[in-house]
């Protein structure tokens, strides 16, 4: 359950304001139409979702725990590092044409792919013997954050001011990482 609840928080912070998010609410603007969107959105989560998890079960079989912990640690570092950088403006796809489920499903796979939130799940289960909760939890972290830009669309940045909570949630995984970090090292 430990790691279910860690990926799923984890993966919503790490989520709120980032480019899957953006990327689902343009989708959603440009298709009219939610339903294909969140199909794609769920597939390409679930299937990235399942590659770290299981990249990260691997990796529990090679490494004792402290250099697991210090993996997490990076991972947090450098995801909160990443939320409080700038970014480059999200691809809204616009010459695809393969239809609302595809682009979306594809689009969302590859952006996802190598992002902050597939390393903070791989190292998360790879503290684990249960890679599939984590995979569950971080699933359904991402949808948590993304399937309200795809109802809201351009109203949810008014509603709620992203930059700040991706600041804060940077700010949160700095710490976190850092007090990590030191634990593993044996400094704290």
């Amino acid at each position: 359950m430990d790691a279910f609840l860690t990926s799923l928080f984890a993966l919503l912070i790490a989520e709120i304001g980032d480019r899957p998010q953006i990327l689902c609410a343009a989708l959603a603007i440009r298709y009219g139409r939610v339903a294909p969107i969140i199909w794609g959105l769920g597939f390409a989560t679930l299937l990235n979702c399942l590659l770290s998890a299981f990249g990260g079960s691997a990796v529990n079989q090679w490494i004792s725990e402290e250099p697991l912990r210090l993996f997490y640690a990076l991972s947090l570092l450098f995801a909160g590092i990443g939320m409080l950088a700038w970014r480059r403006p999200v691809d809204l796809l616009d010459k695809w044409t393969l239809g609302p489920f595809w682009t979306s499903f594809l689009g969302l796979f590859i952006l996802q792919f190598g992002d902050k939130g597939q390393f903070i799940l791989a190292a998360t289960a790879a503290r684990t013997d249960a890679w599939q909760f984590a995979a569950a939890g971080g699933w359904i972290g991402v949808m948590l954050a993304c399937v309200p830009a795809l109802i809201f669309q351009e109203k949810l940045a008014e509603l709620l001011p992203m930059k700040l909570m991706r600041y804060i949630g940077g700010g949160v995984f700095l710490v976190i990482g850092t007090g990590m970090a030191l634990s593993a090292w044996g400094i704290v």
